[in-house]
């Protein structure tokens, strides 16, 4: 993500068959804002697609997983700032989402993927980027 541009990110909270949660983590080499934490799939909106079209794309070229968006969330933003001045202000807008084809393969800018129960995110809560921490809230997770 480039410094200093609105982005609006779309993407999924997305649930398996037996009520798990999965979490992705973006390869060291990409570097960047959510590096090194567990967050939900998803990416950047690009002008001129749909938000769930969208969503379901970056889901698809993160997991290799197609899901069914089954709710829309309440958006948020981040705006982050140094010394005054506005380095990046992104607004998130994701869905509830269900498995229904593919098998998790995480894609080359992410690296690791895994389903955690809906009770352990509490014992990986400090693992999780902090927006991913707030979309959970929102998405009544935990």
């Amino acid at each position: 993500m480039d410094a200093k541009e609105l982005t609006v990110a779309v993407g999924a909270v997305i649930e398996d068959d037996r009520g798990k949660i999965l979490l992705v983590k973006h390869v060291p080499q990409r570097g960047g804002y959510w590096q090194g934490k567990w967050i939900c799939p998803g990416g950047r909106l690009h002008l001129g697609k749909g938000l769930e079209e969208a969503a379901r794309r970056e889901i698809m070229e993160e997991t290799h997983l197609e899901v069914l968006l089954t709710e829309p969330l309440v958006p948020f933003e981040r705006i982050v700032k140094s010394k005054g001045e506005t380095q990046m202000h992104v607004i998130y807008i994701d869905y509830l989402a269900k498995v229904v084809g593919g098998e998790l393969m995480p894609d080359s800018d992410v690296g690791e993927g895994m389903w955690v129960e809906k009770e352990r995110i509490q014992d990986i809560w400090q693992e999780l980027h902090e927006d991913t921490q707030r979309l959970l809230k929102i998405a009544r997770v935990v």
